[in-house]
């Protein structure tokens, strides 16, 4: 049986940590040959999706400027606005139908690419979400348009709402947002959406965030933290699994989350502490339930049983900061997303990202999970 949240003698260490800027890693000195290099990009991504036909799309960060927020990659390598370059232009008299920032997308269920426009640039950067800009986009792969967009507005959206990251259950959507630190349910049939776990004890960062060795920052000088950032669901829809950037990852019955009458005190209530984690950029979920999670402080990808076996599947010096990961085509796919490199994160000193940016993958005999995608 997995324990309610407790302090640890391993969250004790990192706590009293926290004044330190460094936390020396080990990092890898040798490539590992499995690694295949699948694509490169002029600007920094974060996250990545390959569709059941082989088309790979990706979400650019905002840390160099202006420019597309969400591109296909091209067999020749080219990156092109997506669907078109009328959604990648911001205009804030029409936030419905244009992105602010794009933070995380994915084939769905249904076979559509799904993305999540954050509605707001920055987490803890004090800048306000925008009305109508945070929305989940349906776009159809076959016509290369958009079919659809559920807008998450006040209540739900809150002034510091940062909605980061989703995964499909059934009928439900989960949104990560660790801007306002929280689970935002919605429902796909009804388009009602509500807030839980807000700000509890398993949602809120305990941690500062490190990165090959050095605490981030923000470009103010205060330490980046990140509260409820990653999530995957169990293949039996039964669990969600979710946790702040510096862990620990918790997980809670869905039932308790698709019940939008239940009191936000008797949701808390079931959430479990599962495992002490570590500084991580991306996820992932395979058709057994095992968990991918990069470690960011060790440029390593580790592997989680559903009984909470932590091993190594991937350790090399090219995995600098893998973020948002994809399973597809007996592979897992790994974004070097760099983001410890970013004026974002350094304290604001100028970038010392690598280009290009490089997309690897890793053959494995895995099968994503079918709450992922088909």
């Amino acid at each position: 049986m997995f324990k309610k949240l407790t302090l640890t003698a391993a969250l004790l260490l990192a706590m009293q940590a926290q004044a330190a800027d460094t936390l020396p890693p080990t990092l890898p000195q040798h490539q590992d040959n499995r690694l295949q290099q699948a694509a490169t990009s002029p600007r920094v991504w974060n996250g990545i999706t390959v569709s059941g036909d082989g088309r790979i799309f990706a979400s650019l960060t905002q840390s160099e400027g202006p420019g597309p927020q969400l591109v296909e990659v091209g067999k020749d390598g080219k990156i092109t606005p997506y669907p078109d370059e009328q959604w990648n232009q911001w205009q804030a008299s029409d936030a419905q139908h244009h992105f602010l920032h794009v933070n995380a997308l994915r084939i769905g269920p249904d076979g559509n690419l799904w993305v999540m426009d954050a509605g707001n640039t920055g987490i803890g950067t004090g800048d306000k979400a925008v009305s109508g800009a945070g929305k989940l986009v349906n776009i159809d792969l076959k016509t290369n348009r958009v079919v659809g967009a559920y807008i998450i507005d006040a209540p739900v959206q809150k002034p510091a709402s940062y909605l980061d990251d989703v995964r499909f259950n059934g009928d439900y959507a989960y949104i990560t947002d660790p801007g306002a630190v929280g689970l935002v349910v919605l429902n796909l049939k009804t388009g009602k959406s509500h807030r839980v776990l807000d700000n509890h004890p398993l949602s809120i960062d305990h941690e500062p965030i490190y990165a090959d060795g050095k605490k981030l920052h923000l470009r103010d000088g205060r330490e980046k933290r990140v509260g409820l950032d990653q999530l995957e669901v169990s293949p039996d829809g039964k669990w969600l699994y979710y946790q702040a950037i510096p862990g620990p990852m918790a997980r809670i019955e869905t039932r308790y989350l698709n019940d939008d009458s239940l009191a936000a005190s008797e949701v808390n209530r079931h959430a479990e502490h599962f495992l002490d984690t570590w500084s991580t950029g991306g996820t992932a979920i395979d058709s057994e339930g095992n968990l991918y999670a990069s470690n960011i402080n060790t440029r390593s990808v580790m592997r989680i049983t559903p009984q909470g076996k932590v091993s190594t599947v991937i350790s090399d010096p090219r995995l600098v900061w893998v973020d948002a990961m994809w399973i597809s085509h007996g592979a897992l796919w790994m974004p070097a997303a760099q983001i410890n490199r970013t004026p974002a994160t350094t304290g604001g000193k100028p970038s010392t990202v690598e280009y290009p940016v490089k997309l690897y993958k890793l053959p494995l005999p895995i099968a994503p999970s079918p709450r992922d995608h088909q």
